[in-house]
């Protein structure tokens, strides 16, 4: 079991910056990959960028250049850099997390963003 806290959402206007992070309860060397999804309203949620425990990222082609995902293993914490906020960037973002062994997937409870035009 691992509890994920994410923190550092808020209102910012267009073109500014956030950086989100999400605390563990526990070790995160067991969890790859790990990342961060969004789900703004009325829409699915959707994967935004995620991390293996090496360090190999990806992202969704609408935040390339402008979010960076990363990962501090020794705190237990992930981050996500967001610069050049847009708008369609206003969501509610979660931390997820997979077990490497069982697979089994972890959310926490959400961050919003809102973005301002």
């Amino acid at each position: 079991q691992v509890q994920l806290v994410e923190s550092g959402g808020g209102l910012v206007q267009a073109g500014g910056t956030l950086r989100l992070s999400c605390a563990a309860s526990g070790s995160i060397s067991h969890f790859s990959p790990m990342g961060w999804y969004r789900q703004a309203p009325g829409k699915q949620r959707e994967l935004v960028a995620t991390i293996t425990f090496g360090g190999n990222t990806r992202s969704v082609d609408s935040v390339k250049g402008r979010f960076t995902i990363s990962r501090d293993n020794s705190n237990n914490t992930i981050y996500l850099q967001m610069n050049s906020l847009k708008p369609e960037d206003t969501a509610v973002y979660y931390c997820n997390a997979r077990h490497r062994f069982s697979q089994r997937e972890y959310w926490g409870q959400g961050t919003q963003v809102t973005v301002s035009s």
